[in-house]
């Protein structure tokens, strides 16, 4: 998302909270001047990465009894 400088002034509080989601630019004059992100979305794509992965009828316990069998 791409909002001006004016923007984020107004409504910086909005712009704090959508950053931990998404990337916003701000912009100065239409050029890109600064950019709000969530400072762990490194984090947060690698735990989205592994949704899925796990079958919904195995428990926790028996997902790492074969995790530390592959060991």
């Amino acid at each position: 998302m791409s909002i001006t400088a004016t923007e984020l002034k107004e409504n910086l509080s909005k712009y704090l909270l959508l950053s931990a989601t998404e990337d916003v630019f701000i912009t100065r004059n239409g050029k890109i001047i600064s950019k709000l992100t969530n400072p762990f979305q490194e984090r947060v794509d690698v735990a989205k990465s592994l949704f899925g992965i796990l079958p919904a009828d195995v428990t926790l316990e028996e997902a790492r009894e074969e995790r530390l069998k592959e060991i």
